[in-house]
């Protein structure tokens, strides 16, 4: 255990919160711990063997080691959180996002513990894991779902009458799912069968549990999803929409606020379901309920996130919430202020997610150590970053390395400067998605608004099989100067085996990519 300051500014007597460990790694960490400070309390960080010079790990008050690299080791690993909790004296868990934020035996430990989990009741994680039962649940509570199955299909044959029942096309969906996984679709009985086999696998493998269940496969729909957080005190509030239609494998890569295909009445046509949603199971502290937006404006449950999102900056940012701080405050028993209704969303936000995948290599991961980082700026720029210079990016963990965000008065010039802030984004020694995201940002459909879930099976191929833009090459040839002007300037590290001319890995194909780029 390092202990590394003392807070000055303390909550008042009546808090039960006065220390926070941060059961997470990397921006998320650091995004907490900002706010527990900004809320008066000391935070707690914890981290791995390979993690211990992070940014959020000298960010918090203390910081505990929990283990190996890898997250089975140390971040998935309850019992060593829990008594990292313990030994430094923590009053609450903050499990941030993935990693144990979903998992009811996480939060009952915490609670058995004595400690106050920062997030929902274990029941109410239950409730909304379960996915068959949380469709149950919502058709109970008025909540419209897909049309599907309500219970699991044990075997191809129930699911082939199932779908016959539904109509074709159906997609077969992993029950204790979600991010993607356990996920195909099936246009006709032969596809169902196959597809049936690789679902089962893969939800065995990603969960444990290889239910799966059918639900009518919806044509073009789009992906909004609501805010919701609801207090201790039977409040229950939402703060509007985010679409995240731009998504790989059902993976989100970006995100706006508002949605371009969601107005006044259908704002609070949606934001009423999610609330009856969440207060159907007992929902406590902040929350997700997500949609799939049909084109006839007809909205369909889709699974609801029992935790703080990704994408939460750009509701921060067009409502003037801090909704971490929300969450610490929820926590801590206090009561929440309804929010206006009608809500009225100011201007527009955009969020790109920055992985460390090589997105003109079917986003294959990217490893390496950061050389150089230059952050954009300037009016309506967010950062929430979790690197810095000499950052080790391994495949141990999700390849989030940071989320750029931007507000503007309207979409349009949203647009044009998160255009602009990509430009200005550096980030040497690592491939990144940045470059997808700069084609984004002038693609038509994208900028026109008419876009859906399938919007990268239809113009992706374009974005990601172009050649490189020009500015590819001279941001790659900058980088590589940059890289080796640092490695000049630092004093000489100790001779590298036998053959090794002292330049780094990255330096040595960063300069052979700048020469096969030019050619």
């Amino acid at each position: 255990i390092r202990r590394l300051t003392d807070r000055s500014t303390r909550r008042g007597g009546t808090s039960r919160v006065r220390r926070v460990l941060i059961a997470n790694r990397g921006e998320i960490a650091l995004r907490i711990i900002r706010a527990c400070h900004e809320e008066g309390l000391e935070a707690v960080a914890v981290y791995s063997e390979v993690d211990g010079g992070n940014p959020h790990v000298r960010a918090a008050d203390h910081a505990v080691e929990i283990g190996p690299a890898p997250a089975t080791e140390s971040y998935l690993n309850i019992e060593r959180l829990i008594r990292a909790a313990r030994d430094t004296g923590a009053d609450a868990v903050h499990p941030g996002y993935g990693f144990l934020a979903e998992r009811a035996v996480f939060a009952r430990a915490v609670e058995d513990a004595g400690l106050i989990f920062i997030g929902p009741p274990a029941g109410a994680i239950e409730a909304m894991g379960e996915k068959t039962e949380a469709r149950r649940r919502m058709a109970d509570a008025g909540v419209p779902i897909v049309p599907g199955t309500t219970a699991p299909t044990p075997d191809v044959e129930q699911a082939l009458d199932a779908a016959r029942r539904v109509g074709y096309p159906v997609m077969l969906k992993a029950a204790a799912g979600g991010g993607g996984k356990g996920m195909r679709r099936a246009d006709d009985p032969a596809s169902l069968r196959a597809a049936f086999r690789q679902a089962a696998s893969e939800a065995r493998s990603a969960f444990g549990d290889g239910a799966l269940y059918v639900e009518r496969l919806l044509e073009r729909p789009r992906h909004v999803e609501i805010q919701v957080l609801a207090d201790q005190h039977g409040t229950t509030t939402h703060f509007g929409e985010r679409e995240c239609s731009v998504q790989r494998r059902h993976q989100k890569l970006i995100e706006e606020a508002p949605s371009p295909a969601v107005d006044a009445e259908l704002r609070s046509r949606m934001g009423e379901a999610a609330v009856r949603a969440a207060q159907s199971v007992g929902y406590v502290n902040a929350g997700t309920v997500e949609f799939l937006l049909a084109p006839d404006g007809q909205f369909y449950f889709l699974e609801m996130n029992t935790r703080i999102q990704v994408e939460h900056p750009v509701t921060e940012l067009i409502y003037g919430v801090d909704l971490v701080r929300q969450q610490l405050r929820i926590a801590d028993g206090q009561p929440l202020s309804a929010a206006p209704q009608p809500l009225a969303p100011r201007g527009h936000a955009i969020e790109c997610r920055i992985t460390s995948e090589d997105t003109a290599n079917a986003f294959l991961p990217s490893t390496g150590r950061v050389e150089y980082l230059r952050v954009p700026g300037g009016p309506g720029v967010r950062w929430d970053g979790g690197i810095e210079i000499g950052t080790e990016i391994g495949l141990y963990y999700d390849p989030l390395l940071a989320k750029l965000i931007v507000w503007a008065e309207d979409r349009a010039r949203a647009i044009a400067r998160m255009a602009r802030a990509l430009e200005e984004l550096v980030i040497a020694g690592v491939a990144t998605s940045q470059p997808f995201h700069r084609r984004v940002m002038t693609e038509p459909v994208f900028r026109s608004g008419q876009y859906h879930i399938g919007y990268l099976d239809e113009v992706g191929l374009e974005l990601l099989n172009r050649e490189r833009d020009p500015t590819d090459v001279e941001l790659v040839a900058l980088a590589a100067a940059l890289a080796e002007h640092r490695r000049r300037c630092v004093p000489a590290e100790p001779p590298g085996p036998a053959g090794h001319d002292g330049a780094s890995a990255w330096l040595k194909s960063a300069r052979l990519g700048a020469l096969r780029w030019s050619r």
